[in-house]
């Protein structure tokens, strides 16, 4: 998604002023309010609907694909869920069949093999990324199972145009987690399967959350392998243990339709930076994070030997620092000059 992020430091990238879409018309005028969190660490709810689904890596760290079922009986597509952006959107059968056969390996949705789902007339949709684009004509209504959970009455867009990098990529669409004043169907926008799922009578109050676990390639070695999942409903207690960490939650302003908070300060080897006014958005889809100029000089200062490369447009650290000089997090992202990485903040 587009966050009008802009590069602030030299080099020969830059944002052109061409517009995405990132929400339906007049998205950029805020709706809704500020949810303010106030769970707690639970454990799982006995009797009540959870799910765990498993995220395949199938590109090192750049997209992560999980399992969903649609319709009756079940067909199951591999979707990237994005806190993002707030579509549900599938490979479907309404796409030319020439565009459909480069997608040997992939899933595409037939709602006419689908006992359960219902077209919403007169529905259209539309969602630009910055890495490509989807539409489409029909939307309906059917039941998604994620890991066990059933959400009912699910808007799901189906497409019938896709961009070259959408036709190209190894997902059968995608799964919006952002807010529904952001989704893009027209006339009326829809909701999200989180908040379909808040909604259902049969999932109890204490279990009106989602988790987001992506870990890398590079973590096999670790005692999960480096595995990667969502879960809804619940929080896997195993995982934050093995963390070392405990479970923190802060306000969210969804104003704007994503996961946006207060993030008024960092720490880089134990040096505080006071951040003020900062705020931050979590988005499963986007590679690198992305920091403010001060905190970023601060963790490439503190790396021997790191510098800014212009051409590259990015920070590079020699390839053969060795662990102990660098974060705990991996922060690699790809060879770019030799005895050089370039970092993925």
């Amino acid at each position: 998604m587009m966050y009008r992020f802009t590069p602030t430091k030299g080099g020969p990238y830059f944002v052109s002023s061409s517009i995405h879409q990132t929400g339906r018309q007049y998205a950029n005028q805020p709706i809704g309010g500020k949810a303010q969190v106030q769970h707690v660490l639970r454990k799982r709810v006995a009797g009540a609907q959870t799910g765990k689904v498993p995220a395949d890596d199938p590109q090192n760290d750049s997209l992560y694909l999980a399992p969903v079922s649609i319709g009756t009986p079940a067909q199951t597509v591999n979707l990237d869920f994005d806190t993002g952006s707030a579509d549900l959107w599938v490979w479907s059968t309404n796409l030319p069949s020439g565009i459909i056969d480069k997608h040997e390996n992939g899933n595409v949705f037939n709602p006419t093999k689908s006992s359960t789902f219902k077209e919403l007339p007169g529905s259209l949709w539309e969602i630009s990324f910055g890495d490509g684009s989807a539409s489409g004509a029909v939307v309906g209504t059917d039941t998604i199972v994620l890991g066990g959970l059933k959400v009912k009455n699910q808007a799901i867009e189906l497409a019938d145009t896709l961009s070259a990098q959408f036709q190209q990529g190894t997902g059968d669409g995608l799964l919006g987690l952002a807010f529904s004043n952001i989704n893009t169907v027209q006339p009326q926008a829809v909701r999200t399967p989180v908040e379909n799922m808040v909604a259902q009578d049969d999932i109890p109050h204490s279990a009106e959350l989602f988790t987001a676990k992506l870990s890398s390639w590079r973590d096999a070695d670790e005692p999960d392998r480096g595995a990667s999942f969502y879960t809804f409903g619940f929080i896997e207690q195993e995982t934050v243990t093995a963390s070392g960490e405990d479970v923190h939650y802060t306000p969210i302003d969804n104003t704007q339709g994503f996961w946006l908070f207060d993030s008024a300060s960092a720490t880089v080897n134990g040096t505080s930076i006071t951040r003020r006014g900062n705020r931050a958005t979590a988005d499963t889809v986007t590679t690198l994070a992305l920091v403010d100029d001060e905190t970023c000089q601060a963790i490439y200062d503190a790396i021997h030997g790191a510098y800014y490369d212009k051409d590259s447009q990015g920070y590079l650290y020699p390839s053969n620092t060795t662990e102990d000089k660098l974060p705990k997090e991996n922060l690699n992202f790809i060879k770019i000059k030799l005895g050089f990485i370039y970092k993925g903040i």
